[in-house]
C-alpha cells in the first residue's frame, strides 16, 4: 500500500531540489586533456586491455578443461572397467 500524502486543494508537491549543486569539477574550463594526464596512447592502453582479458580468459579456460577432464575420466572408468571384463570373460573360452 503506498503511502498517502497530505496535499491542499490537489496540489502536487515535488521534492525540493537544490539548485546549488557543484558536481566537483574543480579546475574544468570547458575542454578536455586529450591525454587526461597519462602519457601512454590509447592505442596502448586498449592493447593492454585487450591483452589482460585475454590473460584472464586462458586461466578461466584451463579451470574449466580440467574440471572437464575430470567429468570425462570418471564418465569413462565404467565404460573401461567394463570393456576389461568382457575381454577376460572372452580369454577364458567356454566352460
Amino acid at each position: 500500500m503506498k503511502p498517502m500524502f497530505h496535499s491542499a486543494a490537489g496540489k502536487r508537491h515535488f521534492p525540493q531540489t537544490d539548485y546549488f549543486f557543484h558536481s566537483g569539477f574543480g579546475e574544468w574550463r570547458g575542454y578536455a586533456s586529450p591525454d587526461d594526464g597519462d602519457s601512454r596512447s590509447e592505442f596502448r592502453n586498449f592493447y593492454n586491455l585487450g591483452r589482460e582479458f585475454r590473460i584472464e580468459a586462458a586461466r578461466e579456460r584451463a579451470k574449466e578443461m580440467a574440471v572437464f577432464a575430470l567429468i570425462v575420466a570418471t564418465s569413462a572408468w565404467p565404460v573401461i572397467y567394463m570393456v576389461v571384463t568382457v575381454v577376460k570373460l572372452l580369454n577364458k573360452g567356454r566352460p
